[in-house]
């Protein structure tokens, strides 16, 4: 039997790769105008981009205890072996109520052979991990070299992004709200990565030209074998930005694939319309299946 892959919404991945791959999601809330949604099953990314643009804000929170409570339990009585990979715990309470969750159920169940990883990723980048994680689990890997080559894939995650207006981040404290007043600038292009699972600004740069120019420039630097891989990109209601990435990104380093896909609305409520970002790795994982 398979090893179970469990993972979150804030991985950006549509609920049908959730379906069609038997991956149990947990969804992560999404609070608008006094009432709390299921990201993805409740509200769409689009729903969450209008209100931004329309002045409303958008809240998140974590998966309730329960929830998570209740997803272990029914692994543990099914007798399942189970590997859930969490967004990153320097920006959601999810990964800390999935490991106090898990801690009760092993009352019960103290057999319960589940395991959590802290992936210290976020969206695609945290998609781009359960991809690989699924793609083991399908091959027949056993849950320790799932849990061990997952690890090694999310610690070489690069994750590199722009945002139109830094005040969401500032808002949600996600970064300063110094930072947030220099990136709003005339035509400034705040370009920011992740660094130990947080959102750290890494440079500014005029236009959007200029911004893709660095881009480029730094997967070149930090990427390992980029012909090799599947590169992704997550954006936030900005295809035709994200289509013109794709094509740089290909013409450059002639990768394998490049993924594009929403930002979903757990990370889109705190990061906003116009976000765009890039996903690769810095280190190829063990040799494949």
């Amino acid at each position: 039997m398979a090893v179970q892959i469990i993972a979150d919404s804030a991985s950006d991945l549509p609920l049908s790769y959730f379906e069609e791959n038997d991956v149990v999601f947990i969804p992560l809330k999404v609070h608008l105008d006094g009432i709390d949604y299921e990201d993805l099953k409740g509200i769409t990314p689009d729903e969450v981009y209008k209100a931004m643009i329309e002045g409303r804000v958008p809240k998140t929170s974590q998966p309730s205890l329960e929830y998570f409570l209740d997803t272990f339990r029914k692994t543990a009585a099914e007798n399942k072996q189970a590997v859930y990979l969490a967004f990153s715990s320097a920006l959601s309470g999810t990964y800390q109520s999935a490991v106090l969750a898990l801690e009760q159920v092993k009352e019960d169940y103290p057999e319960a052979d589940i395991d959590i990883i802290d992936t210290k990723c976020a969206s695609l980048g945290y998609g781009l991990a359960v991809k690989f994680a699924v793609h083991l689990a399908a091959g027949g890997a056993d849950k320790d070299r799932i849990l061990k080559d997952s690890s090694f894939y999310c610690r070489h995650m690069e994750h590199l992004f722009t945002v139109d207006n830094l005040e969401y981040l500032a808002r949600g404290g996600r970064i300063s709200k110094a930072s947030a007043f220099f990136g709003g600038l005339l035509n400034i292009k705040p370009l920011l990565n992740m660094e130990d699972g947080q959102l750290v600004p890494l440079e500014k740069l005029r236009g959007k030209k200029k911004l893709l120019k660095r881009i480029l420039e730094l997967m070149g630097e930090r990427g390992e074998s980029l012909s090799q891989q599947t590169v992704a990109i997550s954006h936030a209601d900005a295809l035709e930005t994200a289509e013109e990435w794709k094509q740089a990104i290909m013409d450059e380093f002639h990768v394998k694939d490049v993924y594009i896909h929403t930002v979903g609305s757990a990370i889109g409520a705190h990061a906003g319309p116009g976000t765009i970002a890039v996903f690769f790795l810095n280190e190829l994982p063990p040799s494949d299946l």
